[in-house]
């Protein structure tokens, strides 16, 4: 039997990897952009969207270390290197390209920690110190390290990075093909955890956090209390709508009441900042503006209910100056819904902004939101939104 072709173990590593359970997540990003074998490369290369091979190093490698680097181009692709942290390229390119590497190298070992079917080829930057980090806070570190003449930054640590990293060509995209391969890629993705879905293979939990619904907290917290005002719109023929009208056409148009009380409750326990603070109640004030609601109930909590404000209709625009925090010991929101009942507050809906560590959500009576400043925490009652950039 004849020796295969660099080429011909190309293909055949990339059908491997594309019909696992635990890498066709990146079947996709794969088959993104050109793929070739070149004698002028050394090991491999890739600008973001291409990868170029070096025959004599893929002749060199086994088969496992073959999809290792496969994997590790295509990395690079899936996290966007080369376009989102050019910026590091800049500053200093020998750190970038150990920092980008030291990322993904982590995600290849632990893909397969005992090596039997993928593994790196040798010379890999890989150290544990840098679990869970990004490129840019690894490329901090690297560069802290250069500057005191000890660890990775200096040259220390294991391995160094074995492909190169075409920032030219990447720098070279303009911001609409940058903006187009940013789609292009997260489609991929999107698609290869689907079928990583279907077939019970894994996904990556740093390609899981890209792939998280980016959510704007205003919007959200805007759709939630306009719909309090949706639910009471009614169709009314005493103002036909004016869409039609020219077309001798009579329908109804829709009429809506406005906006009752609402409740807004702060965590005062201590634990969110004043600027936290005044921008939630900033983008409330804006809301109030649109849906106009009879009266805003602003409430101080922690462990109690430490402060209630009252504005009515017409004086919002003073809130953010004029309110006066109030609390500062214990988090226990279940005593908002119990301040209501207890006053008689006839509230349509309430909006509670909160960290999220706390005990009893509470039981609720009417709508709740909650704006929680703490990622991946869930209030078990309401709707929750992660209030943050």
């Amino acid at each position: 039997m004849s020796k295969l072709t660099a080429e011909q173990r190309l293909t055949k590593a990339h059908v491997w990897l594309m019909s696992k359970a635990d890498y066709v997540l990146y079947s996709g990003i794969i088959m993104m952009g050109d793929t070739k074998i070149a004698d002028d490369v050394p090991t491999a290369c890739t600008n973001g969207k291409d990868v170029t091979y070096g025959e004599a190093f893929v002749n060199k490698i086994n088969d496992k270390e073959l999809r290792g680097l496969i994997l590790h181009e295509n990395l690079h692709k899936a996290f966007r290197h080369l376009t989102i942290w050019e910026s590091l390229y800049k500053k200093n390119a020998r750190l970038a390209n150990m920092a980008c590497d030291y990322v993904i190298n982590l995600m290849i070992k632990d893909s397969d920690p005992d090596g039997g079917n993928v593994a790196l080829p040798e010379g890999g930057c890989i150290d544990e110190q840098y679990r869970g980090m990004d490129a840019n806070t690894v490329f901090k570190l690297l560069e802290k390290d250069e500057e005191n003449g000890t660890g990775n930054g200096a040259g220390g640590g294991e391995g160094n990075e074995f492909d190169e990293h075409d920032w030219e060509g990447a720098k070279d995209l303009s911001k609409e093909e940058k903006d187009a391969l940013a789609g292009e890629i997260d489609q991929a993705l999107r698609q290869g955890a689907i079928l990583a879905g279907k077939m019970k293979g894994k996904v990556a939990r740093e390609i899981a956090d890209q792939l998280e619904a980016k959510v704007d907290w205003r919007e959200a917290l805007r759709d939630f209390i306009t719909s309090k005002c949706a639910d009471k719109d009614y169709s009314t023929y005493r103002r036909p709508n004016r869409r039609w009208v020219d077309q001798d056409i009579y329908l109804p148009s829709m009429e809506g009441e406005s906006l009752g009380d609402i409740v807004v409750g702060v965590d005062t326990s201590g634990s969110i900042g004043v600027e936290e603070i005044g921008q939630f109640l900033s983008e409330l004030v804006s809301i109030c503006g649109s849906v106009n609601p009879e009266k805003v109930h602003l409430l101080y909590w922690d462990y109690d209910v430490a402060g209630h404000e009252q504005y009515e209709r017409g004086s919002y625009e003073g809130l953010v100056n004029s309110t006066k925090p109030a609390g500062g010991g214990g988090t226990n929101p279940a005593c908002v819904p119990a301040y209501i009942k207890e006053h008689n507050i006839k509230a349509e809906c309430a909006i509670m902004l909160t960290d999220g560590y706390v005990g009893e959500w509470g039981v609720w009576d009417i709508p709740v939101s909650w704006g929680i400043t703490t990622k991946n925490i869930t209030a078990d009652v309401g709707t929750s939104i992660y209030v943050g950039e």
